[in-house]
């Protein structure tokens, strides 16, 4: 989605301003999946050729940004031989070392199924009983995509307070990392955003300091 460019890039530049960051955009994905109700066999063949065009114009690494497509990512990352990063692989490991009983917040309904599939395949292969509750708040990302940038924190920061206590509040939205600074602390939680883990494990990936 367009919305998941400015707080990607905006992290890139607190955390690693030396990298040299591309955005590549089909904006029809993502409505495209909300039509088809599931991710078909043409939209995994879109994010090869995604990948593959990526690594031939010289990318080091390629990060996804968009939570819903974790299937097609898979698929991505077999196709190239640079490292391929689900848009919430970093995120779930940050969210599953604070705790096992966690909140995951989208805006974009299509994501639950695939973040809450991978949150269920990890905590499983690490033998954590996971405690998961989710919700969605669409009429924030419409807010955010209208231009209503202040509405569409508020709405977050409102659902955050209506989660409860948890050990980790997942914001699974790239999109959404910009409203965590107005999520009010709460004791013993821990706000986790999709950017900023994965500029963090691109980081270490690199070894850069």
């Amino acid at each position: 989605m367009p919305v998941a460019i400015d707080p990607v890039a905006h992290v890139f530049h607190e955390l690693w301003p030396q990298a040299r960051i591309t955005h590549l955009l089909d904006d029809s994905l993502a409505p495209d999946l909300s039509a088809a109700g599931s991710i078909t066999p043409a939209m995994v063949e879109r994010f090869i050729a995604l990948a593959r065009y990526c690594e031939s114009c010289g990318a080091n690494a390629v990060l996804f940004t968009c939570s819903a497509f974790g299937a097609a990512i898979e698929a991505a990352k077999d196709s190239v031989r640079v490292p391929v990063l689900k848009p919430n692989e970093a995120m779930l490991d940050e969210a599953l070392a604070a705790g096992s009983d966690l909140a995951l917040l989208t805006t974009f309904e299509p994501s639950i199924p695939s973040l809450k599939k991978e949150f269920e395949e990890l905590a499983s292969s690490r033998g954590i009983r996971l405690k998961l509750k989710t919700r969605t708040v669409p009429a924030a990302i419409a807010a955010l995509q209208q231009g209503r940038a202040s509405e569409h924190d508020s709405l977050i920061a409102a659902a955050a307070a209506e989660m409860g206590p948890c050990d980790a509040l997942v914001l699974g939205q790239f999109s959404m990392a910009r409203a965590a600074a107005g999520i009010p602390p709460a004791p013993g939680r821990k706000v986790v955003t999709s950017p900023h883990s994965a500029v963090t494990r691109l980081k270490r990936i690199f070894d850069v300091r």
